[in-house]
Order: C-alpha cells, then structure tokens, then sequence
C-alpha cells in the first residue's frame, strides 16, 4: 500500500469551480474528520487546482483559499489550468483570453463585480480594465501558485503527469493540461498521482493514481481524499445535503 510520509496527514481537494457552498461545506466536514483522530505531527489540506471559473463564487473561492494560506501553514493550494488561462489573459495574451472568457472565465469576471467585453470590444483595453480592477493580492497569488506536492508515495498535480517522464522531468503544460495520455495509462508513474482536472461520477482509485474531480459544479458533488500512512478515506460535499 503506498503510504504519506510519516505523521503527515493530508485532505486533498479537488475542482472547486467556484462552488464556495460546496467548499465551506466540506471543510467543515474535514475539520470533524480531523479532529476525531489523533493530532498529527503536519496537517495539510492540497487543493488541486482549478478554485476559479464556471462556478458562480469564483472570488469567494480565492479569497477564502488564500485566506487559509496567508493565515495557517497547513494549505497548498496548485495551479489548475484554469488558473493558468486566467493569469495568461491577464498578460495580455487575446487568443487565451477568447477561449477562458466561454470555459468559465466570464463567470469569475461576474463574481468579481466587473463587467464582461462587449462583441465589439478592444480586448487590449479590456485587460487594461481587468488588470486594473482585479484584486492585486487574488492576482499575485494566482501567478505564483505551485505546480505540485509530493509527500511519501503520493505525488498531486492538477491534471496528471506525462507516462514515461520521471516526475522531476514532468513538463508545466503536461501537469495542467494531460488527459488521455495519462487517464489511459496502466504503468507505474513512481509515485500514486493524486489529481483533478478529468471529471468522474466518484473518485477513481487506481494503483498509478487517483482523480478526485468529481464535476462539482455541475454535478453538486465536491470531493476530498484524505491519505495518512496506509489509510485513504473519501469526504464529500453535496449541495442541499
């Protein structure tokens, strides 16, 4: 069985999708998980990316994510490329931009309080705006988000690892974007992959990895994996429950 390192315990969190409901629902049940075991020596909570878009709470997702970074030492919270779209739009970067404004990026714009571009807009002035009007401190930490956590035999990314790759070799694009490739894969990749990013009814739990995407904000369903030594458990949120 693989196995964290010792006296780590760790709840790994998959997309949010700004589902803040779903969120402050599930915390609340990790903290009575937690604190019905024994006190660890390290408490982490690994979210795995993609905290913004589609869901309508975008920003409330953030500020309270990042809130639990600034204030504790217990989060890491991964880049998703859902971030990663947000960030490159805000550089500037128009063809990304279009394409994260119709995958969730008009919803995060939304949740923000701010306007979204008219058909016939500038869409350089239009980053100006963003960039004037978003929260410096959502930004700065959305672009300085990390693009994994290994602890023992487990190794969290948001989309998963190219096979073949040793995980130190694994690229940026594979780690927010792979799908197929890796969903496919049988072989060993050196460590369980714990990730988001491809959605399932239920958490998938297989001997190379683990998907915790379990669609939540269409499907209601928001997932966490808590893992210490051997022991794995599935926590769940779900709406109106």
């Amino acid at each position: 069985m693989p196995s964290t390192e010792p006296g780590d315990r760790i709840y790994a969190i998959g997309d949010i999708h700004g589902r803040h409901d779903l969120l402050k629902q599930l915390l609340d049940k990790i903290g009575e998980h937690s604190a019905s075991l024994p006190r660890p020596r390290a408490l982490h909570l690994v979210f795995l990316g993609d905290l913004i878009d589609r869901g309508p709470d975008s920003a409330k997702v953030v500020e309270l994510v990042a809130d639990l970074e600034i204030n504790t030492d217990q989060v890491i919270a991964l880049m998703g490329n859902h971030e990663e779209a947000m960030c490159r739009s805000l550089e500037g970067d128009l063809t990304v931009l279009r394409k994260w404004l119709d995958v969730g990026g008009a919803q995060t714009i939304e949740s923000y309080g701010l306007q979204l571009p008219q058909p016939d807009a500038d869409l350089r002035r239009y980053v100006r705006y963003l960039n004037t009007s978003l929260p410096t401190e959502h930004t700065r930490w959305l672009r300085n988000l990390p693009l994994t956590a290994q602890s023992g035999d487990y190794f969290f990314c948001h989309a998963g690892v190219r096979p073949g790759v040793p995980l130190n070799r694994q690229t940026r694009d594979d780690l927010l974007w792979i799908r197929g490739d890796f969903i496919e894969a049988d072989e060993d990749h050196g460590a369980v992959i714990v990730h988001g990013h491809t959605i399932s009814r239920e958490v998938v739990r297989r001997s190379n990895r683990i998907g915790i995407d379990t669609g939540a904000y269409t499907t209601g369903l928001l997932s966490a994996l808590y893992l210490e030594e051997n022991r794995q458990e599935v926590l769940f949120a779900r709406a109106n429950s």
